[in-house]
């Protein structure tokens, strides 16, 4: 699923406008990476949290040319599933596929 097909999903499920689903879904993503570029920890509970990680700097290698490169300092967000959505996708990849296709 993309972006878009969330908000269509949003519009059918609610019965409101596209306009409204997408203002609503950005909304929703924009305050998410506001809060986590402000070092805030989101948690959705039953569905997993996003936190951001610092890495420190290193020394990296180009695959290209073998060259040594520093690579610098990052922040980087990182997603932890919660226990709810690791057993329902797991559940629903135990279930038997239909192999006709």
């Amino acid at each position: 699923m993309n972006k878009s097909e969330l908000i269509e999903a949003l519009c059918l499920a609610r019965n409101i406008s596209y306009k409204q689903s997408t203002e609503i879904v950005n909304l929703i993503f924009d305050t998410m990476a506001d809060a986590l570029a402000s070092g805030e920890r989101i948690e959705i509970r039953g569905f997993g949290s996003f936190a951001v990680r610092d890495y420190k700097s290193y020394i990296g290698r180009n695959p290209r040319t073998g060259e040594q490169i520093e690579v610098a300092p990052k922040r980087l967000p990182f997603f932890k599933v919660g226990k709810e959505l690791k057993e329902m996708v797991d559940v629903r990849l135990a279930k038997p596929r239909d192999k006709s296709h």
